[in-house]
């Protein structure tokens, strides 16, 4: 099984794809799918327009899964991810990612102007995996903004569906906490914003954040192409889900689906 293959969902635009794709790595052996493990693809996600909207949007997303030497593997999903601990059922090491803000754009009419946009930003920090059975992978990850004082735990449990014909299908479930300078930077709203909006001020402090489940399908057309499909359905927690911003313009249910198509080499 190979590790982990998303940061927090709803942070990241690109992350509903990663275990329909590498997911195809542990099928039979007269499966089409076996074979190169560096995949490129491009494909369309429909995803939450910002962290806790109720409206949508469209983004056409790249793919890039490439193991390279020394235990390193550069992903468009991942990030980057260097193995300390490369075991046979424990692997580990230093983990980093971009994580995507909001745009005025993305804020819409009502809240553009008022709510601040958020860059893009990159975290770093580490993961341990441990591969529990050949279906089953527990693991977590501990990251921190590299130009901010956010951070970020996850813990997650990916298990493989036996394999229906040659398609290869996964569930994820993944839980995520963050401390309280990510919390108010996503959730937080000041007196000056509340007052523009007529609605309460609110500072979150650090705590659980998110649970999401997804679903993951990797359908092979060939021996180097196929097409990846992905579910995820996230549900904010705690004072995220509490905050101003998510109940009165957004919505605490998350829903991000994801159509791509892959080419191996």
């Amino acid at each position: 099984m190979s590790r982990r293959r998303s940061l927090p969902a709803s942070l990241m635009r690109v992350t509903a794809l990663t275990l329909a794709v590498t997911a195809s790595a542990a099928v039979m052996a007269d499966n089409p799918t076996d074979g190169p493990n560096d995949m490129f693809g491009v494909g369309m996600q429909r995803m939450p327009a910002w962290l806790g909207s109720k409206d949508h949007r469209n983004q056409a997303i790249p793919y890039i899964q490439a193991e390279l030497p020394w235990h390193i593997t550069l992903s468009t999903l991942d990030g980057l991810t260097v193995d300390l601990i490369h075991g046979d059922q424990w692997r580990g090491g230093l983990y980093g990612n971009y994580m995507w803000g909001r745009d005025s754009e993305e804020l819409g009419p009502k809240l553009r102007g008022v709510v601040d946009s958020l860059g893009p930003r990159i975290n770093g920090g580490g993961y341990l995996e441990y591969q529990a059975t050949a279906q089953l992978n527990l693991g977590t990850e501990l990251s921190h903004d590299t130009q901010g004082a956010g951070a970020y735990l996850n813990l997650y449990a990916d298990y493989d569906l036996p394999a229906i014909g040659y398609l290869n299908h996964n569930l994820q479930v993944q839980w995520q906490a963050m401390n309280g300078p990510a919390m108010r930077r996503f959730f937080g709203v000041s007196p000056d914003q509340a007052a523009k909006l007529n609605i309460t001020p609110w500072s979150p402090g650090q705590g659980s954040q998110q649970i999401a489940f997804e679903y993951d399908a990797y359908m092979p057309t060939s021996l180097h192409t196929g097409f990846a499909f992905a579910i995820n359905y996230t549900r904010l927690l705690g004072q995220a889900a509490e905050s101003p911003l998510v109940r009165v313009y957004g919505s605490r249910n998350q829903v991000t689906t994801t159509l791509a198509f892959v080419y191996r080499l």
